[in-house]
């Protein structure tokens, strides 16, 4: 079943940045197709949003192969050995959330503001799915959530951030952010951040832990996990036996964490639909008056085996007068 939150997302408002700005960072695409079964009517937007995202760049095809082994440099820099040159471990990082408030996003001390509103309301229901609240017990990985689109520029990073920054505002709740998409990672760049270790490699190498990669933040509640090196066989190691063990240890490890995806969208890459079948909870961001109806039903059909699928109908007009009627001062 499918339930819709028909909430805007505020960031997108030409009072603050456009969201399909916090999508866009450069890097490597893997070749992969996409299912067309009942896409014919969506290929033209499909095939223009492949060509922006650089899908069919050859130069995309660079990256180790599964299994190779972990860059001596870089393994000793996470190890903290003492070599010539080696870095210290990224372990923690300073997220400047003045310059996320200002970009319209929510943040601890963002105050009550329409976006921090709008997030809220769209929290609750998935931390009922987790918790098992009303007549539905908890679901199984109800803590992985998974943040998707059809097309790429609909804001799927701007609300994967937003929900894990309002997330981590819960009294008994830690968040892990998680950069997914590992074709093009954004959520370091909208946070401000340099480029550091993650997923990938974590999926590349078996001498890397999970606390190796994961990076703590000033905002105490919330750690990220950034997407790491570009590889070429993405969607297989994102479908291999190590992810869905990594995966039960995240979902299992902490009772009080929620983990977020930003995960690639499901019409350019293969490595969504992966995600999205090992997730407890898909969320799928709309971009409105701009993405096809064609091109949602298609998303939709290709996580249609997921059981709890969400829309958040991004980037609305603000209401006339003023947000919510004029309710905030």
């Amino acid at each position: 079943m499918v339930s819709k939150y028909e909430q805007s997302a505020p960031g997108a408002r030409p009072e603050h940045a456009p969201a399909d700005t916090l999508d866009a960072a450069a890097g490597p695409v893997p070749a992969t197709c996409v299912p067309v079964a009942n896409a014919a009517a969506a290929a033209p937007q499909v095939a223009e949003a492949r060509a922006a995202y650089g899908q069919d760049t050859p130069a995309a095809m660079a990256g180790p192969a599964a299994g190779a082994a972990l860059d001596p440099a870089l393994e000793s820099a996470l190890r903290g050995a003492a070599e010539p040159g080696a870095a210290a471990p990224a372990k923690y990082c300073e997220i400047n959330l003045a310059r996320l408030q200002q970009l319209g996003m929510v943040t601890h001390d963002g105050g009550r503001t329409s976006v921090a509103e709008d997030f809220r309301i769209i929290k609750r229901p998935l931390l009922r799915n987790v918790r098992g609240g009303g007549s539905v017990g908890p679901i199984k990985h109800g803590n992985l959530i998974v943040v998707t689109s059809a097309l790429p520029g609909e804001g799927k990073t701007y609300c994967a951030v937003n929900l894990a920054m309002s997330i981590a505002m819960e009294m008994d709740i830690t968040v892990l952010l998680v950069d997914a998409d590992v074709a093009r990672p954004s959520v370091l760049k909208v946070l401000g951040l340099g480029a550091q270790p993650g997923l990938m490699d974590l999926l590349l190498s078996d001498k890397l832990e999970l606390s190796d990669v994961i990076m703590k933040t000033n905002v105490a509640t919330l750690s990220i996990l950034p997407a790491g090196r570009s590889n070429k066989h993405a969607t297989e190691l994102l479908a291999s036996r190590t992810m869905s063990a990594l995966l039960a240890d995240i979902a299992s490890r902490y009772a009080d964490r929620i983990v977020i995806f930003d995960s690639p969208p499901l019409l350019i890459t293969s490595e969504a639909n992966v995600l999205a079948a090992q997730m407890g909870q898909v969320v799928l961001v709309v971009e409105a008056e701009t993405t096809t109806q064609h091109a949602v039903k298609e998303a939709l059909r290709q996580i249609e085996g997921c059981a709890h699928v969400n829309l958040i109908y991004n980037k609305t007009r603000a209401f006339p007068g003023g947000d919510y009627y004029g309710y905030y001062d």
